[in-house]
């Protein structure tokens, strides 16, 4: 036995791929809500759209969100999807740089710890850095961790590094 697909449904998505499509339409909505104005301001949203995200604040009860939120899918539909994952594409990009300087950074601050030879390299580096308190910060931060106290002046050491590296 054999099902024969009407001529008319040829080439449609299926129920379940509309579906799908329009609760993954919600699931980025989610995400712009959740965003911070700052962020959410660098996406190219319409004015339908940016109206149901003020309106998504005032909503309180669970089933008012939740019907809301199919709103916000549906006014999804006419947005520029594709502008507003580029969008989040280049928020990860951001997120991943500041995650390999911060870790970059890191790094310094456990060489100058663990190793004399680091500080000419790293005052080579950055040059403006204030020498006299990155040698306190060092000498600290190594006699903490030879009597087992907590990390505070390798913490302040750290944030010198990041000040002077103006991340």
């Amino acid at each position: 036995m054999s099902f024969d697909v009407p001529d008319d449904q040829e080439g449609r998505p299926s129920k379940t791929q509309r579906k799908q499509e329009m609760q993954a339409l919600q699931a980025l909505g989610e995400k712009i809500i959740a965003l911070p104005d700052a962020q959410r301001a660098r996406l190219p949203l319409s004015e339908d759209m940016l109206a149901a995200v003020e309106e998504t604040s005032r909503i309180r009860s669970h089933e008012g969100r939740r019907r809301h939120m199919q709103y916000v899918g549906k006014v999804m539909r006419r947005e520029d999807i594709e502008g507003i994952r580029a969008v989040f594409d280049e928020f990860e990009q951001e997120k991943l740089r500041r995650d390999h300087a911060f870790h970059r950074l890191e790094k310094w601050r456990d060489c100058l710890i663990d190793d004399d030879e680091a500080l000419e390299p790293f005052i080579a580096d950055y040059p403006d850095v204030d020498r006299q308190a990155l040698r306190q910060l060092i000498r600290n931060a190594r006699s903490e961790r030879q009597r087992g106290k907590p990390p505070t002046n390798a913490r302040k050491l750290f944030k010198l590094i990041r000040d002077t590296a103006s991340i």
